[in-house]
């Protein structure tokens, strides 16, 4: 079925490819009635502007009016429009992200781990997944980097890069201000207001404030959960010194007040006689679809606060024609206080208070060097700094029992993690005989890491559990990461390339050892990935196809497994092989109407996954999570204009995503079968174009999928999903000036 499935995708690429070529060859025999083009999109992914399709690299641009046609209200938004990404909520988290690009990512947001994926604002790197989860209501693009980064972005970013560019202010005054209402009593403003300070220095300052009454709710108390209560505000301050000199000064803070976010437990939960070793019974799941109830442990108004705030100065120094300076210094604390129902039910079995106060200080200095003719190269040294102390809480007060008789129990965990990164890098981009080009990279990266972590549990069968454990550990770890790609221009239309690049995520200290057997450092992954692809324009610059096939050598994965009652080790356990192809395409069928596409093919396979737990068990069989076969997204906008001025444009997306397993243990109870998702949106520009009314919705099919799950089935059994956002609607008045 995988194989019949994966030629039914290479099919109906071939069968989509060879339609629009001929109809655009058809609609091309009379382009002479209106002359349109695709503008030139210019990416940063290079840490230079060029345009995307002179880079030899899978890059994704996602401008401003694409997250608008996306309804893209924060990150989680581009999930489909990007070939091979799987973009969510984190698990049992409003402010989490959980981002795997091409089979590779992190979806734990527990301190000691480092994600898989790099984010980063303005050139600025977001250290945690935690509070990654970032609305867009001031970007200019999302530049979505497919495959290892490891020269210019550096560690943790194997599996690829997210690059978020917010809006610049110039000398012109304008802005613009939504308000938003919908389901769920939804309610959004957002604004952003630009201009001139002086001759020479420009300032804008935008806001977001959004609520919602969540879309799960306890059927007996008419309590709501997964709900949005967010409020952002950032300031950019950009001055133009001198003919040689500029500088941006960024300021962000963002305030999130949200209910627990629940799922649904997947698996009887049960616990654990003491006395006898036996199983006591104590919740069957649903049966069938979930329908967005639930309850909680929780009783007490708990919920989940995040206070997230920046500061980043960017200096940009032009020494001459052929040599400029930058520097990027940025300071970001984030504190987060965060209840969290595990098991999703009423049992008190993993419900948790993690709290967390992370701050984190990075410098980056780049020298860039262009003979203004066929080199460019950019070289730099970078340093990270970062504190994450916390304090948690874990009662499962319905777990054990003795005799029949439950037992209360609390664990408290207090750590600290601090961790120093340095690294030096260079890449040189060569053009070469007009036709030919060369680019070369390498970085070296090296991560020291100091652990402390106490541990004391209390439970009402006295010496048996009680106890406090507590350990210290460091250690060190290092990489080079080079890169290497040639490229062949053919004309002026079609260019190819062939790649191979290196990517490393740090080690790492298992943040859950609750005994000396637990100690263990993990060390860190490391992946080949070898890619083919190319780039090209047809008909007059109105159709751009992007395409790539890659291999990646995938080793050291870090897996979290669960073991017994109290032991959850972080294991080096697998080694991978990943293919797979990709294919964007955007076709400007006329002046007024656009039709978009997004396709990819991934198959990931252990090649080896050794696992103590059962060393006889053969796991290569097994497939890694959040690594769907087949993810494909088909959208179009059109409009229709009007004598006076005024128009209507409308557009709609279909986006599949294929099964996939949301567990390292291959549960089968958290798996997701395929679905698509259909979205619609409509907006009437007035005559008068400073107003505009939009109206759209989202998962229009109402479709019930899962987007991430909790595993820790030696506790209780736990085995719990978490649920994407239901059918929803809203309506939405515009002003611009």
């Amino acid at each position: 079925m995988k194989q019949l499935t994966k030629t039914s995708a290479w099919l109906l690429i071939l069968m989509l490819v060879c339609a629009m070529t001929v109809i655009a060859e058809d609609q091309n025999e009379d382009s002479d009635e209106e002359e349109v083009a695709l503008g030139d999109i210019k990416v940063t992914a290079r840490r230079t502007e060029e345009s995307i399709q002179k880079v030899p690299l899978s890059v994704s641009a996602i401008s401003r009016e694409d997250l608008e046609e996306l309804q893209a209200e924060n990150l989680a938004g581009i999930k489909g429009a990007v070939p091979n990404l799987n973009l969510v909520q984190g698990r049992g988290s409003a402010s989490s992200a959980n981002i795997y690009i091409r089979g590779i990512g992190q979806p734990d947001a527990l301190q000691t781990f480092d994600p898989g994926v790099g984010v980063y604002v303005d050139g600025v790197y977001f250290s945690r997944i935690q509070g990654a989860l970032l609305g867009l209501y001031d970007v200019e693009r999302v530049e979505v980097l497919r495959g290892p980064q490891g020269t210019l972005y550096g560690k943790n970013t194997i599996g690829g890069a997210v690059n978020i560019i917010t809006r610049q202010p110039d000398a012109e005054f304008g802005g613009e201000l939504q308000l938003l209402g919908g389901s769920y009593g939804r309610v959004n403003s957002n604004f952003y207001v630009k201009g001139a300070l002086s001759e020479n220095t420009f300032a804008s300052i935008s806001g977001l404030y959004a609520v919602d009454n969540g879309f799960v709710n306890d059927p007996l108390t008419n309590q709501h959960f997964n709900d949005r209560d967010n409020t952002s505000l950032r300031f950019l301050l950009r001055s133009e010194s001198s003919e040689n000199f500029s500088w941006t000064l960024s300021v962000d803070h963002t305030d999130q007040e949200n209910a627990l976010s629940l799922g649904r437990p997947e698996a009887p939960l049960i616990a654990v006689d003491l006395s006898s070793g036996g199983i006591v019974p104590l919740l069957l799941p649903a049966a069938g679809e979930f329908d967005f109830k639930s309850t909680t442990s929780f009783s007490n108004d708990e919920n989940q606060e995040l206070q997230h705030t920046g500061v980043s100065f960017i200096g940009d120094w032009y020494i001459n024609d052929n040599f400029s300076f930058k520097s990027i210094s940025a300071y970001r604390q984030l504190e987060s206080d965060a209840f969290i129902d595990i098991d999703a039910s009423k049992l008190q079995l993993g419900d948790v208070f993690v709290g967390v106060d992370q701050k984190q200080y990075s410098q980056e200095f780049q020298v860039s060097y262009d003979n203004l003719d066929n080199f460019k190269a950019v070289a730099g040294v970078y340093y990270l700094r970062e504190d994450v102390p916390s304090h948690q809480e874990a009662y499962a007060d319905d777990f054990l029992q003795f005799g029949g008789v439950p037992l209360d129990f609390l664990r408290t965990i207090d750590d600290d993690l601090e961790t120093t990164s340095t690294a030096v890098f260079a890449q040189g981009n060569w053009l070469f005989d007009n036709d030919w080009g060369v680019t070369a990279g390498i970085r070296y990266s090296r991560d020291e890491k100091d652990y402390f972590r106490t541990t004391t549990t209390f439970s009402t069968l006295g010496p048996f559990l009680e106890g406090t454990f507590a350990f210290s550990d460091s250690d060190s770890w290092s990489s080079v990461t080079p890169m290497v790609s040639v490229q062949r221009f053919l004309n002026e239309d079609h260019m190819l390339y062939l790649s191979a690049s290196r990517g490393f995520k740090s080690g790492g200290f298992n943040g859950r050892a609750n005994s000396a057997a637990n100690v263990s450092a993990f060390d860190p992954e490391t992946v080949w990935t070898y890619e083919l692809g190319g780039k090209s324009t047809f008909l007059d610059n109105r159709m751009r196809l992007n395409y790539a096939v890659f291999l990646s050598d995938y080793e050291d994965f870090q897996a979290r497994v669960a073991e017994d009652i109290s032991s959850f080790p972080v294991i080096n356990a697998a080694e991978l092989d990943i293919s797979g192809a990709e294919l964007e395409m955007v076709w400007l069928l006329s002046g007024a109407t656009t039709v978009n596409m997004a396709l990819g093919l991934l198959d990931a396979e252990y090649q080896e996954f050794f696992d103590f737990r059962n060393p006889d068990q053969d796991r290569s069989d097994d497939v890694p999570p959040f690594s769907p076969d087949v993810t494909f997204r088909l959208g179009f906008t059109h409009s229709v204009y009007f004598d006076a001025g005024s128009a209507l444009t409308f557009g709609a997306g279909a986006a599949y995503t294929d099964d996939m397993y949301l567990s390292v243990d291959n549960q089968e109870a958290l798996t997701q079968d395929s679905y698509w998702l259909l979205d619609a949106w409509l907006r009437y520009d007035f005559s008068h174009p400073q107003w505009s009314v939009l109206a759209g919705g989202k998962n229009l099919n109402d479709e019930v999928y899962k987007v991430d799950a909790q595993e820790f089935s030696s506790v209780g059994n736990i085995q719990t999903a978490y649920y994407g956002d239901p059918r929803t609607w809203y309506v939405a008045l515009n002003y611009r000036f």
